[in-house]
């Protein structure tokens, strides 16, 4: 989803295939709208739009693999990211067909996962990307915003929205595992009562930082936290 409607636009955030979106405007290949999930606006390339489908599965692996047929050596169509919504047209040994491709059944969730920490810890070392929210790339946003979607969890896209719709106010000296903190424009969730774990433009990628360090330093670029929220 792009802020402009050209591809030199900045990204804003990431439509996953399953999401719905709804179209407001439609000019020159060129689709203005929203999403359904988190009310995010921006413009898609019409040819990325497809007809609607009810999803059956949700991709639980940070990238599924869609192979051309049910053959792990088979050539690959796409690679899936965690929370696409897929389809489900037959089921073939270990794979699900999902009518452009096949997923094995090891990538797909039975049920959402329950500790959404321990989901955006797998995502450690996946690079820094503005607007992103898949392991090709994600920002902090997003990171929290994917790990909270995979156990069953709505969010909005956007820290400060988050900072707002999100959990209960704690103070900084309590936190724990599973608190979000929060600078303006960033924010993190807790490993520990120390360490934090976050997509970062200081790094360039998802780290884990003792909070104690990443205070003070994201304070001299961005000032200091503005809240701390338990879920």
């Amino acid at each position: 989803m792009r802020v402009r409607p050209s591809l030199d636009a900045a990204q804003d955030s990431e439509l996953l295939l399953g999401e719905s979106f709804t179209v407001y405007e439609d000019k020159n290949g060129w689709a203005w709208g929203q999403a359904s999930r988190d009310l995010y606006v921006g413009y898609v390339q019409v040819s990325a739009l497809g007809a609607p489908f009810a999803p059956q599965a949700t991709v639980s692996a940070l990238m599924a693999p869609l192979f051309s047929a049910a053959d792990l050596k088979t050539p690959l169509r796409d690679m899936l990211p965690m929370n696409a919504a897929l389809p489900v047209v037959s089921r073939e040994r270990d794979y699900v067909d999902t009518g452009i491709g096949f997923v094995h059944q090891r990538h797909v969730a039975p049920e959402p996962e329950k500790d959404f920490v321990a989901v955006a810890e797998r995502f450690l070392g996946v690079p820094y990307v503005w607007g992103g929210k898949t392991a090709a790339g994600l920002d902090c946003s997003g990171l929290i915003q994917t790990a909270l979607q995979a156990v069953g969890l709505a969010a909005p896209r956007d820290t400060d929205m988050m900072e707002k719709a999100l959990g209960e106010a704690i103070r900084i000296e309590d936190v724990r595992r599973g608190d979000l903190v929060f600078w303006k424009g960033h924010m993190g969730v807790m490993l520990d009562e120390t360490r934090l774990l976050h997509a970062n433009a200081y790094h360039m990628l998802v780290a884990i930082e003792p909070l104690a360090e990443a205070v003070p330093r994201i304070e001299k670029a961005v000032g200091p936290v503005t809240a701390v929220k338990r879920l």
